[in-house]
């Protein structure tokens, strides 16, 4: 029982509002329905229990009348007696309603009510009198109506022209005689067909109100779903302009959107403290760089000796990296104001390699590139930098006449872009770089800025040791 209990609750556990709304007023219909053919057959049980009462007086009352017990049997019936008896039988049917009838047959026939009386009687000699379907149609014994009670259903045209009836019937034999005495059951009348047609509105009511209200309750988690996610997209790609719905949207998600809500309320407060400290940093250092660039410069226009201009040559290239990457740690920083679009890696492949084509040339260094169409959601700008920065590392560090392969792709998992070089490689026992692991000391910070980049389009970067040399994978997803 209790595991039995415990994998329903992780059924329902499984299903959705929707699901559950639906279900408990289908429930409910069936509910309603059962409770209907419950009540219909209780009721069409009394009207039988009546119908049968009704027959036995009615069987008692003529058994009374034609004193069958005492004077008529096989021996001493004769043509005279069946002939009576068939008069008797004829007046007594075709009369006026008797006591305990509601109405004549003729009335039964018209309204469809219940309570007429029927007869038949058969004598040893002599035709049967009465209504002679009594005795050919059999129907089925009810013994819990009564002794020799039988439920007889008279199609239309055996008692009424224009509809079927049910009868209950006592047949038993007296005396001589084979005698059948029935009454028609009662139809459910017009106040039980009025209460079925109200009960069944109920349970359509009930039902399209369930599925409406699941339906509505589906929607609204739906819309308020989408507007957190929205939220939570637009807060991905710098944007902290959108928050989460309030209540008005969906109230089961009040807690959920407040904490969406502080959530992003408190990234934003540390997003503009590390903008704010950017900015300061980048006043502080760049006044002490532009000094020494400038008196680097004039350090190699004074001097006299090679080493000299060579040592500060090498100083200012080492000081326009820094300021380089300075301004990439900017532009980073301000990604709020990115604009994505969808991007084709495959021709911004194709421009980097175009653009460093001569650079290469220069040193025997030929440029390879093989790709595919392959869309995706960024920025033209970043990525192009980023793609950049990959082949300007791989032409850096290739040796002289050496290939670099760059390639471009969509599978399964994505849109993807590598490039590979046949450099230095990975150091001693160095291991491949993930998107969160160690960078290969080969590759230099230029990788830094290309994995800040992809981690904003939400892609990943791996480096793996092509021996010789290493490849660079950046994988989107879809």
């Amino acid at each position: 029982m209790g595991a039995g209990l415990r994998v329903a609750w992780a059924w329902l556990g499984r299903r959705t509002t929707t699901q559950l709304a639906a279900g408990v007023a289908v429930l409910s219909a069936l509910a309603l329905t059962a409770s209907l053919l419950v009540t219909g057959a209780a009721v069409r049980q009394e009207q039988r229990q009546t119908a049968a009462l009704a027959a036995l007086d009615d069987y008692s009352a003529m058994i009374e009348k034609l004193n069958v017990e005492g004077g008529m049997t096989p021996e001493t019936i004769t043509a005279a007696d069946a002939t009576y008896l068939s008069n008797w039988l004829t007046a007594f049917q075709n009369g006026p309603a008797r006591r305990g009838e509601a109405q004549t047959l003729e009335e039964t026939c018209r309204t469809g009510r219940g309570g007429a009386g029927v007869r038949f009687i058969r004598a040893p000699i002599g035709e049967p009198a009465g209504l002679a379907a009594l005795e050919a149609v059999r129907g089925v014994r009810a013994p819990r109506l009564g002794a020799d009670v039988w439920l007889v259903r008279l199609e239309a045209g055996v008692l009424c022209p224009g509809r079927p009836v049910e009868v209950v019937v006592v047949r038993r034999s007296v005396g001589g005689l084979d005698i059948a005495v029935g009454r028609v059951v009662d139809r459910s009348g017009a106040a039980w067909a009025r209460a079925v047609a109200v009960v069944i509105g109920i349970g359509v009511l009930l039902l399209a109100a369930g599925l409406a209200i699941a339906t509505f309750a589906r929607r609204r988690l739906t819309n308020a779903v989408a507007e957190v996610s929205r939220a939570l997209d637009r807060a991905a790609v710098g944007d902290f302009s959108v928050r989460a719905p309030a209540t008005e949207i969906a109230p089961e998600l009040t807690e959920l959107s407040e904490h969406v809500n502080q959530t992003l309320d408190r990234l934003e407060e540390l997003l503009a403290w590390l903008r704010d400290s950017a900015d300061q940093l980048a006043h502080d250092f760049r006044t002490p760089l532009a000094r020494a660039s400038a008196r680097l410069d004039r350090l190699a226009a004074t001097a006299e000796a090679p080493e000299t201009r060579r040592l500060a040559a090498e100083a200012r290239g080492d000081l326009d990296a820094l300021i380089r990457a300075m301004n990439e740690a900017m532009a980073l920083r301000d990604g709020e104001a990115w604009s994505f679009e969808t991007v084709r890696l495959d021709v911004l492949a194709a421009q980097a390699v175009e653009l460093y084509g001569p650079l290469g040339e220069e040193r025997g260094v030929s440029i390879r590139l093989t790709s595919e169409e392959a869309p995706v959601l960024g920025v033209r700008s970043l990525l192009q930098r980023a793609i950049a920065n990959l082949i300007d590392n791989a032409v850096k560090y290739s040796p002289d006449g050496g290939v670099v392969e760059v390639s471009v792709g969509c599978d399964g998992g994505g849109p993807w872009l590598s490039v590979a070089d046949q450099g230095p490689g990975f150091s001693g026992d160095a291991v491949p770089a993930t998107a969160d692991g160690p960078e290969p000391e080969s590759h230099g910070m230029g990788l830094a800025f290309v994995r800040a980049i992809l981690r904003r389009h939400g892609a990943s970067m791996t480096i793996d040791d092509a021996r010789p040399g290493a490849v660079v994978t950046a994988r989107f997803s879809r």
